[in-house]
């Protein structure tokens, strides 16, 4: 399959990312950034732009592909709600938008969160806007469209994208595994290249279901 993959500069991306080169399913990957990944492998090529609402020229480098594992993303931390609709919401929105008119057979994988609010009714500003973005990007006519929902995951080795302040979470993992139902970034990569294989029993997959989805 040839793969389209955004946040690779981020530590989900980036799992998500290795997980593909590694993969013998995966032919070829697109990593789509503002910045170059830092990755270089025979399967992986890079389309840079400064706005994913706004590809420009470089469009038409994204047609032709099976799947996009969208795990581009921000905290909402210090975030005003306008700012973080702009990111969460409509960023992958259009993005997505774009995709659909290049590859309608296309599988669309957008990483969400544990505790996201489907209703888009609840008073957790990140909880509704994610839930918003879930609702907004399952009524495209894509051939099928996932929104993954992990909660505490633990990075693969090698990574180089893993923020300060998650390394020590990564040393208290194995105690923090007994109270969140941890999952390891390679395991959300296969089971997002299993959902294209061979699709995935729901829409939305909580931790527990993009664990069982990676090892079928």
């Amino acid at each position: 399959m040839k793969v389209i993959i955004t946040g690779a500069t981020g530590m989900v991306g980036e799992g998500v990312l290795l997980e593909c080169l590694e993969n013998p399913a995966v032919d070829r990957v697109v990593a789509v950034s503002r910045r170059s990944c830092g990755h270089t492998h025979a399967k992986l090529s890079e389309v840079l732009v400064p706005d994913f609402r706004e590809l420009g020229s470089e469009e038409q480098q994204l047609s032709g592909f099976d799947a996009c594992f969208y795990c581009a993303g921000v905290s909402s931390i210090g975030l005003k709600e306008p700012e973080y609709i702009a990111i969460t919401y409509d960023t992958p929105l259009q993005f997505a938008q774009a995709l659909l008119r290049l590859n309608p057979g296309m599988v669309f994988v957008h990483v969400s969160g544990a505790h996201t609010d489907g209703t888009e009714k609840g008073k957790v500003m990140w909880a509704r806007v994610k839930g918003k973005a879930e609702n907004a990007l399952a009524r495209l006519p894509f051939k099928a469209v996932y929104n993954f929902r992990p909660s505490l995951m633990k990075p693969t080795p090698g990574q180089k994208h893993i923020k300060a302040a998650y390394k020590p979470i990564l040393v208290l993992y194995p105690l923090f595994k007994l109270f969140f139902p941890g999952i390891k970034l390679s395991d959300v990569g296969r089971a997002m290249i299993q959902s294209v294989r061979v699709g995935a029993p729901k829409t939305v997959l909580e931790a527990k279901d993009i664990q069982a989805l990676a090892v079928s």
